[in-house]
């Protein structure tokens, strides 16, 4: 850990001036890998926030490329960046290393790549203290890399939404509300000892939901505070058009999962959570490598067994779309038929 002891004075005068229940301290995690370019602006666009009483753990996860060595570079720059050098394990298991050293009482995460508005985190922490909730988010946007803004992902409120945790599901599960953890704050005490879940994609979505039940009541924030820069290559966003992540499994077994959660605490949700479940199914069909449609692929397998044993269901569900049952039909019907069909449609629309 890179802290120059200068520095750690710095820190400790700054904390007790700061140190009221007032100004809590804020920790933020950014996990670092590879990502040379764009690490300084995502760091001081943190360290620039108008709420200062931060603390910053920046984790290089077994950088290969002097990302180590510009996180100890920008760690002297600003007293509350503190450095972890660890083995590459992936976001999650950097984030889970920060997530045991948090000393602030509330918790917000970056992307390295991904950069914030001065303001964000002062806005954030004024929700919670308004709404009294523990758990306060903002929109985002998304901005490619020649500098062109996105189609909106998550739509924000137009004003400030107090929503509980049975609405805040829905919206999830619609593929309406913003799971991701970087645009929000959340109090220390609602993540469970194990964290984000090591080695899956689609994790922010896995430990919300976890989380979820200790959570009554959020607020939502209307600013698009967060921006997210789409960078091909990054985790879930493969440049190779045969490329088959294994987010669309891993959205399967979330899937799963939420359903178990609804029948246990919000059951009025049961024909939504099963909507999710074959929207999900139908998402990891319509991306699968036609080669990988295997008898001896266990997980293909059951999904295709799944799809044709929910088929009177889906057909029944008043939440699925005329095409989604049209693709359900198809998809448990002949799978590999229509996977071919639509590989092909695809190919010469990109053509």
């Amino acid at each position: 850990m890179a802290v120059q002891p200068d520095a750690e004075r710095a820190v400790a005068e700054l904390e007790e001036k700061m140190k009221t229940k007032d100004t809590p301290l804020l920790t933020i995690i950014v996990p670092a890998y590879n990502i040379v370019p764009y690490l300084p602006r995502c760091i001081h666009s943190i360290t620039a926030q108008t709420y200062g009483h931060l603390e910053i753990l920046l984790v290089d996860d077994g950088s290969t490329d002097g990302t180590g060595e510009l996180c100890d570079k920008l760690a002297k720059e600003d007293a509350r960046i503190k450095v972890f050098h660890k083995e590459n394990g992936g976001s999650s298991s950097a984030r889970n290393l920060a997530l045991k050293h948090v000393s602030g009482q509330y918790v917000g995460f970056v992307d390295s790549d991904d950069y914030i508005d001065s303001h964000m985190y002062e806005r954030l922490l004024e929700g919670i203290r308004k709404f009294q909730v523990p758990v306060a988010q903002i929109g985002r946007d998304e901005i490619d890399q020649e500098g062109n803004l996105l189609p909106n992902i998550c739509e924000p409120p137009v004003r400030p939404t107090l929503v509980n945790s049975a609405v805040f599901l829905k919206e999830l599960l619609l593929h309406w509300g913003d799971c991701s953890f970087c645009t929000k704050l959340v109090h220390r005490d609602l993540f469970p000892e194990e964290g984000f879940p090591l080695g899956k994609l689609n994790e922010d979505f896995n430990l919300l939901i976890r989380m979820l039940g200790r959570i009554e009541k959020l607020v939502s924030l209307p600013e698009q505070a967060y921006h997210v820069f789409y960078r091909v290559g990054s985790n879930s966003r493969k440049e190779e058009k045969t490329a088959f992540s294994r987010v669309f499994e891993d959205s399967v077994e979330n899937a799963d999962m939420v359903m178990a959660l609804v029948k246990r605490q919000y059951p009025e949700l049961e024909e939504t959570a099963f909507r999710f479940g074959i929207f999900q199914r139908l998402e990891y069909l319509l991306h699968i490598p036609i080669q990988q449609m295997r008898a001896d692929n266990k997980m293909y397998r059951d999904i295709v067994r799944y799809m044709r044993k929910n088929w009177l269901r889906s057909m029944g569900n008043p939440i699925l779309t005329g095409k989604n049952k049209v693709y359900h039909t198809l998809f448990a019907i002949a799978p590999k038929t229509l996977r071919k069909v639509h590989a092909a449609w695809r190919l010469r629309a990109d053509g």
